[in-house]
């Protein structure tokens, strides 16, 4: 019966896993497919950047996978289900979801050490005449060599730096989480991969910084305030057509006589040409819009948009108020700077993590919930990187635009959003810390009964669990483990938090600050060329 129990949770846990994986793969492949640009496209960069966008989302949506079994191996009252009352039984299914990670991660360093830079670099050597295709995977290679070096030397420093806790941490409270990462890293040899991956996680954590926190201010505020009149746009790009023939002919007409133009006039005359092209393409794009039933059915659609946007505002202002009060907890409560501001249990009232708490024991609530976490900041950083374009501090490298993409653009955007969802992880954990590290579990605590004659009596009383529960009563979940490996990690996301929270304020400010977008904003730039309007046209 306790076989059959397992075998029945164990499924059910896999087959929700499952179904999320192919929405995963459907998400990827329309999404890259939508950016694509269609007189650029290469077969082999395009898997790439499916794959790589894949696997980063498949590893979030292990994190509610590992927190279902070790919740469910429990029942409400605090007491073990009877498949998991033996320790080896616990430990095999926990073990699972451990070589899932291992499996996950590693694929995440091939890719972003070895794959993603050859294939980048395989299309930035090609030729025109696309001939010597030797000579594009031989500079590819020599390029991608660089990458494997760094790997491997974050893997070697991983293996060798020395895991103790400073000196002074004798805390007890300190010295069971620390046993547990000592336990982990000595019978799985963890700590190489986890200190590669905290190091890729640390990457992320500035780009969640700089667009993920951007995206979840000017997602919404775009979708509330929506976009400016296709005819009042029309009319003015008419008029200001207009207004830049007019000066054409006024440069123009100071040579009639045969005199040449001078420099500066000649220059103002090329930056003026150069303005009407720019101008009579917006003006086709207009068009085209003005025509296209998807701008009627968006506009039909404007109540839907200004409802989901307001939604969107107050989830971004929920993940931020809770953020800052675990911030404030860790800041009150943890174990100091030098554990990585690890604290052990909730000392201030997280208003996600109770609702986590609330609806882990209705399976699947808490995954849908979860997985909608997770994909809400994947939206939002697609937002934000979208309106900001791909940067190398003040360099802007490539522009996101739907159809326009480049494929080194979709690459890097792979790369850029794999590097978001590793530090999702730790995001979720900010926001609801006890939920991510024990789920729902309770322990049963044994308390003499008040009032009893003989004096001997005793009951049981449950409790939420934390660091402070007995080691064979509470199962940590093995992303927890991952994120806390090394203290010194730890401690930069959690300022990388508050930097979070700061330029979250910011942008909404700024995204306040800013009007109406164009109906076909990012559709026309000025670095653009003729050739690719076909890509609208037909």
């Amino acid at each position: 019966m306790a076989a059959q129990s397992l075998l029945s949770e164990s499924v059910l846990g896999w087959s929700i896993f499952t179904f999320i994986l192919l929405i995963i793969l459907a998400f990827c492949w329309v999404y890259i497919r939508k950016f694509q640009s269609r007189q650029e496209s290469e077969v082999v960069s395009t898997i790439t950047a499916i794959c790589a966008l894949a696997i980063a989302l498949i590893t979030s949506a292990l994190l509610p996978v590992d927190i279902f079994l070790v919740s469910f191996m429990k029942y409400p009252n605090g007491t073990y289900k009877e498949w998991a009352s033996n320790n080896v039984t616990r430990g095999q299914i926990e073990d699972t979801v451990l070589y899932g990670y291992y499996t996950l991660y590693s694929i995440i360093l091939f890719c972003v050490f070895l794959w993603i830079p050859f294939v980048y670099f395989y299309y930035e050597e090609r030729d025109d005449d696309n001939e010597n295709k030797c000579s594009q995977v031989k500079n590819a290679l020599k390029y991608t060599i660089g990458f494997t070096i760094v790997c491997v030397v974050l893997l070697l420093i991983g293996a060798f730096v020395p895991l103790e806790a400073p000196p002074g941490q004798n805390s007890t409270q300190w010295e069971k989480v620390q046993y547990l990462f000592e336990e982990l890293g000595s019978t799985h040899g963890l700590p190489a991969l986890s200190f590669s991956i905290s190091t890729l996680t640390l990457i992320g954590m500035l780009a969640v910084i700089t667009y993920t926190a951007y995206g979840m201010s000017v997602l919404p505020l775009n979708l509330i305030k929506g976009t400016r009149s296709v005819a009042y746009e029309r009319l003015e790009n008419t008029e200001d057509i207009d207004d830049v023939e007019h000066q054409i002919e006024k440069l123009k007409s100071k040579c009639t006589d045969g005199r040449p133009l001078s420099s500066r006039d000649r220059h103002n005359l090329q930056e003026l040409e150069g303005k009407l092209q720019v101008l009579r393409r917006r003006g086709r794009h207009l068009e085209i819009a003005e025509r296209n039933c998807c701008t009627k059915v968006g506009s039909a659609l404007r109540p839907v948009k200004i409802v989901l946007g307001i939604f969107f505002i107050l989830v971004a202002l929920l993940f931020t108020v809770a953020l800052f009060i675990s911030n404030l907890d860790k800041a009150l409560h943890s174990a100091g700077i030098s554990s990585g501001f690890i604290i052990f249990g909730t000392n201030l009232t997280n208003p996600l993590n109770e609702l986590l708490l609330a609806l882990q024991p209705v399976f699947p609530l808490d995954y849908i919930l979860i997985t909608v976490i997770t994909m809400y900041f994947v939206v939002t950083s697609m937002a934000g990187i979208r309106n900001m374009g791909i940067w190398f501090f003040w360099i802007r490298l490539y522009k996101i635009r739907p159809k326009r993409t480049r494929p080194q653009a979709l690459l890097f955007l792979c790369m850029i959003l794999l590097l978001i969802v590793l530090h999702t992880s730790y995001m979720i954990y900010s926001l609801a810390p006890q939920y991510v590290m024990y789920g729902s579990q309770k322990y049963l605590v044994q308390m003499p009964s008040a009032g009893s004659a003989s004096g001997n009596t005793t009951s049981g009383t449950t409790r939420t669990c934390d660091a402070a529960a007995p080691e064979d009563q509470c199962t940590v979940t093995r992303s927890y483990l991952f994120l806390h490996k090394f203290w010194f990690f730890s401690t930069i996301y959690y300022f990388g938090n508050w930097a979070f929270i700061g330029a979250f304020l910011i942008g909404l400010v700024v995204s306040c600050c800013r009007g109406k977008k164009s109906v076909i904003e990012g559709e026309v730039e000025a670095d653009d060329s003729d050739l690719s309007d076909d890509e609208y046209v037909h």
